[in-house]
Formats: structure tokens, sequence, C-alpha cells
């Protein structure tokens, strides 16, 4: 007998419709506004916690990085310079100034004034100054010593590290050094490479530490031709010559004959009228803004003299070279000079480079040769003066066994003596 169930079902209804039950979908309990806004703080809380942990990481791995895969240092090459070639008709070429260009008053005064200093402002750029600091750290941490800096140039850049010169009076007794660059900011420097012998130092600090800051506000300083330079031009000076850093003044070149030796060579000097404090450092720049001048304590012996003197960098720039590619100054150990004609015709000298001194302890002294020596050739090379000595000198490579040409004087005069010697450096 059928039941009531049965009788109430129609016979168009499916048979599946007695279990649609199970076909019936559970919607989720409805989510407040309030409820909504805290889940997108908590996500915008943790975005800005895992972004800040990336930028972290990002800074402290980037030095990390970056010495990892900086690649192949670049090769820095700096150009030497030719000796200008002065002519009569050069001269006669110049126009005559008339006097209505010759008048100065208060106003043209003024604007030149202007006008250095302008030059003087984007000079500094390429100036910073390099500190050491001598001591031992005591029981509560804090460093114990001497302060000091000097000023230095910024020479070159190997598309990893920008390269500092230096005076190498900042590298004794120092355990740390640190460079502070024209807006202010002071990063640590490592020392690349020293040169006892003409008293320079080149440092490096890493590219990768540098802020964007700092770039805007420096630029390597270009390196100009000091041979061109002449007596009454006019320079500017710019770093620590006057008992502290950041010092400028201008001033005219009183003088470019006097020449400054040291072991293996010979430096022209450029003499200015700038009052100068012993001991300062700096750079000399022409009105171009390049530098042409390098301002050492070794530049004279005495400290008698009270106007700056700078190294002829045109001198210097091979040196310069050798050192900002990380590798050891050639050094021999002679003090010499060359024999003039007038010599020559006198005495009866061989054509070289009369040896006036020898450095004890050095490669020079450790081969045999002695004052009173005349070196004709270096390493088979014809040495005729001291510049020309001095550039074969350079030529050769720290560790490396040369031979060496001379004369010297016998009881029937001048006999021919070879020496081998070993090329060491000064450092």
């Amino acid at each position: 007998m059928p039941n009531d169930r049965d009788q109430n079902l129609s016979p168009e209804e499916p048979e599946e419709k007695k279990y649609s039950f199970l076909q019936e979908t559970i919607k989720p309990k409805p989510i407040s506004r309030q409820q909504l806004a805290q889940q997108l703080v908590r996500i915008a809380i943790y975005g800005v916690i895992l972004g800040v942990f990336a930028c972290l990481g990002f800074f402290a791995l980037k030095p990390w990085m970056q010495d990892i895969f900086r690649g192949d240092l670049e090769t820095v090459s700096i150009p030497e310079d030719e000796d200008p070639a002065e002519t009569d008709e050069a001269v006669s070429e110049e126009e005559p100034q008339s006097d209505e260009d010759a008048t100065v008053n208060a106003d043209s005064y003024e604007k030149m004034m202007a006008s250095m200093n302008e030059r003087a402002v984007e000079a500094e750029k390429g100036i910073v100054s390099v500190q050491a600091v001598t001591g031992e750290m005591d029981w509560d941490a804090q460093m114990t010593g001497i302060s000091t800096s000097v000023t230095g140039v910024i020479a070159a850049d190997n598309g990893q590290e920008l390269l500092i010169l230096a005076d190498s009076s900042i590298c004794e007794n120092a355990k740390k050094w640190s460079v502070t660059f024209e807006d202010g900011a002071s990063y640590d420097a490592a020392l690349k490479k020293r040169d006892l012998n003409t008293g320079l130092a080149m440092f490096s600090v890493s590219r990768g530490n540098i802020t964007d800051a700092t770039w805007s506000a420096i630029k390597v300083s270009v390196l100009g031709n000091s041979n061109l330079v002449k007596q009454g031009d006019v320079v500017m000076a710019l770093g620590n010559m006057f008992g502290y850093p950041d010092g400028m003044s201008y001033g005219i070149v009183s003088s470019t004959d006097y020449r400054a030796a040291f072991y293996d060579g010979e430096c022209d000097v450029l003499s200015t009228d700038i009052t100068y404090e012993s001991g300062g450092t700096g750079a000399l720049f022409n009105m171009e803004g390049e530098v042409v001048g390098i301002v050492s304590s070794s530049v004279w012996e005495t400290d008698e003299q009270s106007g700056l003197s700078a190294y002829a960098v045109s001198d210097l720039k091979t040196i310069i070279e050798i050192m900002a590619n990380g590798e050891s100054v050639p050094y021999i150990g002679i003090h010499g000079t060359t024999v003039t004609q007038a010599l020559k015709d006198e005495q009866g000298m061989p054509s070289g480079v009369y040896v006036v001194d020898v450095d004890p302890d050095s490669p020079a002294m450790e081969a045999g040769i002695q004052s009173g020596d005349v070196i004709c050739q270096v390493d088979g090379k014809d040495v005729g003066s001291i510049s020309t000595y001095q550039s074969a000198v350079l030529e050769t490579a720290a560790g490396r066994v040369i031979h060496l040409q001379g004369r010297r004087l016998g009881a029937d005069g001048y006999v021919e003596i070879d020496f081998s010697v070993t090329v060491g450096s000064k450092e």
C-alpha cells in the first residue's frame, strides 16, 4: 500500500530531486568592513617589514657582492706631456693689449675675483682630505692618539676604485685611513702603494661604498701639462697649506727654474709667491682648473723658504700611473746629474749620468756602483741625461735583474765597467 509520501509526489518530478539537499552551497560568513580593513592593514605592515629587511639585506650584501663580481680592474693610463716648442713666431702672434682693456676698476676686479672663485669651487671637487689616526684602543674603547691629515687629489678611476694621490707622510705609524670628500662625507680608504723616494702615496676608495650624494659633489681631477706653466702665470693653491684643511689662495708663478733631486731622477719645481706654512700639503691648479703641481713637505729639505712650491705634475705622471695600477715604483738608488758638454771638453768625461751619491743599503750599493762612476746605458739603452736615465729606470720593474754599463776613472783614464742590478722599490 503506498504511503503518504509516495502519494504526494507527482509523476513528473524527477527522482533525483529527492536528494537535492546534497547540492546546496554553504555560503561563508560575510566579512564586515572593519575586519576587511584590519586584514588590509595587516598585509600592508607585513609588506613594509619585508621591504625593510630586503633593503637592509641589499645594502649589507652590496659591497660583498661587488667584491665578488666586480671583474678585472681597468688599467690606469696617464699620458706623458711633451715639452712645449717655444718659438718667436708664437710670441709675435699675440695681440698687444690696448689701454682700454688694461683698465681695471672696482667692478671689473670683483668680476675677475668672482670668476676665479667659481673656478676654485669647481677644482675643489677633485680635492679630498686623507686622515690617519695613530695610537691604541684603551679599556673604554676610546681611540687615543694623534689625528693627522693631508690633502689628496682624486687622480684616477679604475672602474672599481677612486684613486687618491697624497703625501706619504700620512702613512707613518698609521693603522687606518679615511678620506673626506667635498660634501663632508668620509669613507674608509686603503693604502694601494707608496713611494718614499718621491714622498707620494696612492690610496683607494671602493666605488661601491660611495653614495649618490657624494658622487654628485666630486670629480676626478685633470692632471694638466706643467711644462706649459711659465713665470708670471696665475695659479690657485688648494688644500692644507696654511695649517688647516680647505685652504685656498691665489698667486703667480715666481720661478720655474728649480729642480728637486731624488734617487734615480729629478723633478721640476713650480715656485709661487703664495704664503706657505712648513709641512703643508695641497695641489696647484692653473686657471683651467687642471692640476699642475703637487704641494708636498718633501719638495725642499729645509724649512727656511716661506713661498709655496710644488712638484711639477708632468714629471710625476709615470710614477702616478705606476702606483695607480698597484705596482711598485722601480728604485736603484743613485743620485746623479747630467754630464754637460763643458765637463766632456774640460775633463774628458764620457756622456751619461755622473753618480754624485749612492743610497746606502740600495740595489746600486749592492751592485758595487760608486760615487764618481758615469752610467752610460741602462739595459742596453743609452742614457745621456738624468731625464733619460730616469725614464729607463721607470720602464723596468721591481724584482727584475737589469744590466747597467758605465765608466770608472782609473789610473789610465776611464775604463768600462758593467753592473748587474736587482731593481728594488722604496716603500
